[in-house]
């Protein structure tokens, strides 16, 4: 990936936006629909504002090991233009639900960093939190009617 500091945004978009490997297309003709891959992008759709690699500041929400979610976000590429990996800072969650929520919130929208892109965040870690949650299991159904009648009287 090129240097950010030495392209605009819209130029890096232009150049990306019909011609990416995170690119997919679904549907065909008028109802084609794009989607993307990316990691940083929270609603899976291919558009300038939720691209994690166009954007300067873009975060993106993940599964962690075992329970929890990870908060990654990007720095200032100047310093780091060079190496994508060192761009990224990563925070694992691991507390219930409203503290995750409440710490995305934190060190995304109320330090100016993103707003835009808060509710997005915080509904992908709630799909992912709610999917990590085991199920319980189905109780057996209890007979109504006759058979209840009869199952009582056999008693």
């Amino acid at each position: 990936m090129p240097q950010m500091s030495n392209y605009s945004s819209d130029l890096f978009w232009e150049m990306t936006r019909n011609q990416s490997s995170f690119l997919v297309k679904r549907g065909s003709g008028t109802a084609q629909v794009a989607f993307s891959r990316e990691p940083l992008n929270l609603t899976n759709k291919h558009t300038r504002k939720q691209s994690g690699l166009v954007n300067e500041k873009a975060i993106g929400v993940q599964p962690a090991e075992g329970r929890g979610v990870k908060l990654i976000t990007k720095t200032d590429n100047s310093k780091n233009g060079h190496s994508p990996q060192k761009s990224l800072n990563t925070t694992t969650l691991k507390k219930h639900n409203r503290k995750v929520y409440a710490s995305i919130v934190n060190s995304t929208a109320k330090h100016y960093y993103r707003p835009d892109l808060r509710q997005d965040a915080v509904c992908r870690a709630s799909a992912i939190l709610a999917s990590q949650k085991e199920k319980k299991p189905t109780p057996e159904r209890k007979p109504r009617g006759k058979k209840a009648k009869s199952i009582t009287a056999e008693a």
